[in-house]
């Protein structure tokens, strides 16, 4: 509903047997308000990982075709959902990281290099850039399987797959590739070398993804790391996340769509939201799924128009 002056989403939300109020509300004349439970939080670090989510939806193909950076904000985006020293370390990471990239960019300008001012913050980036690599080689190590064994069950067992991280930090000490990457940043003014350099690698056999993976080959790749996603933090937390399947029709045809829509819910997913433009084909896959479900019309001004009573 664009040009309205103000705008709210809010939610009540069952976590750990107690209720949770989230409220956000945009005005144009007014700065974001953002609470739980009527509290304001002080940070939006706060809230990340107090109701975890996973989405599906066809924007996630940007982590195939992307670039490095989307890759990494997925691997981030897992592991603060459950782990806050990690948030942490990743923001205080990023700060040192901007400071230093200034400071080379400032050397540039005044034509006075200064190396011991880059290894101050090289100190930092080293401080808290260890344990970011460190856990996530953990998080990938311990996804793999799981990741594996979606992908078999979503694509009848077809082709074998992989994930690897890769990191220039796998070969070379943290503080040896920044002394040697010193004189090569001077140069270019941006730090090269560190775990903001970092990727996923995914493999179908022996081959990148990006290069040989048919549309359908990649949208399974993603819809079984995502559900690996789910099943990872409902273990690591032991909260199952809300998981929100968009326009799953894209890429999959019926079949696909109805083995995928059953494996999440005869596989205990919780709540699922799923979002299509067709409700009369959306109503004939889940009259086949024994799973209670309701269905909800919202028309082009955001109105919820009428809905079903629960099935199954």
């Amino acid at each position: 509903r664009h040009g309205e002056e103000h705008c709210v989403i809010q939610g009540i939300f069952s976590r750990m047997e107690k209720e949770e109020n989230i409220y956000c509300g945009i005005s144009r004349s007014k700065k974001k308000q953002f609470r739980r439970n009527k509290k304001d939080y002080q940070k939006l670090s706060e809230h990340i990982g107090l109701i975890p989510v996973v989405m599906i939806s066809p924007a996630d193909t940007e982590l195939i075709h992307g670039g490095s950076e989307e890759r990494r904000r997925f691997i981030d985006g897992v592991i603060a959902q459950y782990s806050k020293s990690y948030l942490e370390n990743l923001i205080q990471y990023n700060r040192a990281l901007t400071q230093r990239n200034r400071l080379l960019k400032d050397f540039a300008a005044r034509r006075n290099f200064q190396p011991d001012l880059l290894e101050a913050w090289d100190e930092q980036l080293i401080l808290y850039g260890t344990p970011v690599f460190e856990e996530r080689v953990r998080f990938v190590e311990d996804l793999l399987p799981v990741f594996d064994a979606f992908y078999r069950r979503v694509s009848e067992d077809r082709e074998q797959v992989s994930l690897h991280y890769e990191s220039p930090l796998h070969g070379t000490d943290f503080r040896t590739g920044l002394q040697e990457a010193m004189e090569r940043d001077r140069v270019l003014q941006f730090s090269g070398f560190g775990i903001h350099k970092d990727d996923l690698g995914m493999q179908l056999g022996e081959h990148r993804l990006k290069k040989i993976g048919s549309q359908g080959q990649q949208k399974t790749f993603l819809v079984a790391l995502k559900l690996a996603e789910f099943e990872f933090i409902r273990k690591i937390t032991g909260i199952s996340p809300l998981l929100l399947l968009d326009d799953i029709f894209d890429k999959f045809d019926g079949k696909r769509v109805r083995q995928i829509i059953g494996l999440v819910a005869e596989h205990g997913f919780g709540q699922i939201f799923i979002s299509d433009t067709s409700a009369s084909r959306m109503e004939e896959i889940l009259r086949e799924i024994p799973a209670a479900h309701r269905m909800y019309h919202i028309d082009s001004q955001g109105v919820l128009k009428n809905k079903d009573v629960n099935h199954g």
